[in-house]
């Protein structure tokens, strides 16, 4: 059994967490939320001038990210508590 957790914030400290996490069988990330548009924010993940590009397979649509066919839920609340 996985935790699930969501990410608030895709900026570089978020893309790295989201890096390491997407690596880990113990922690699954069901959610992540930014203002950006997630076009742009796949982008970002895919193509990190600091961590490389993000070799895993990755897409979005305007509800959700796709990582290796596992399905993120895309947010953007300017206060999500």
């Amino acid at each position: 059994m996985s935790v699930k957790i969501g990410i608030n914030g895709f900026g570089r400290i978020g893309r790295s967490v989201f890096r390491i996490l997407s690596d880990r069988s113990d922690v699954e990330v069901v959610a992540i939320n930014d203002l950006f548009e997630n076009q742009q924010l796949v982008y970002l993940l895919k193509y990190d001038t600091v961590m490389g590009v993000f070799e895993k397979e990755v897409r979005a649509d305007d509800d959700f990210m796709y990582v290796n066919g596992h399905q993120i839920a895309m947010t953007a609340e300017k206060d999500p508590a």
